[in-house]
C-alpha cells in the first residue's frame, strides 16, 4: 500500500471538486426525495398487500 500515491490522487480530486450551484442542489435534493419517496410508497404498498393476504388466511 503506497500511502504517498493515494494521498496524491485524494488530493487531485478534492482540487477537482467544486461546490455545486443552488440549480445543481436543489435538482439533486429533488431527485434524492424522490426515489426516498418511491421506496417508501412501494414499502406502503406492500405492507397493505401482506396485510391483505394475511387477513383473508
Amino acid at each position: 500500500m503506497d500511502v504517498p500515491l493515494e494521498l496524491s490522487a485524494y488530493t487531485r480530486v478534492l482540487r477537482l471538486a467544486s461546490t455545486p450551484s443552488w440549480e445543481e442542489f436543489s435538482q439533486i435534493a429533488k431527485i434524492a426525495g424522490a426515489g426516498i419517496l418511491l421506496v417508501g410508497l412501494l414499502g406502503f404498498v406492500i405492507f397493505l398487500l401482506m396485510e391483505v393476504v394475511t387477513s383473508v388466511i
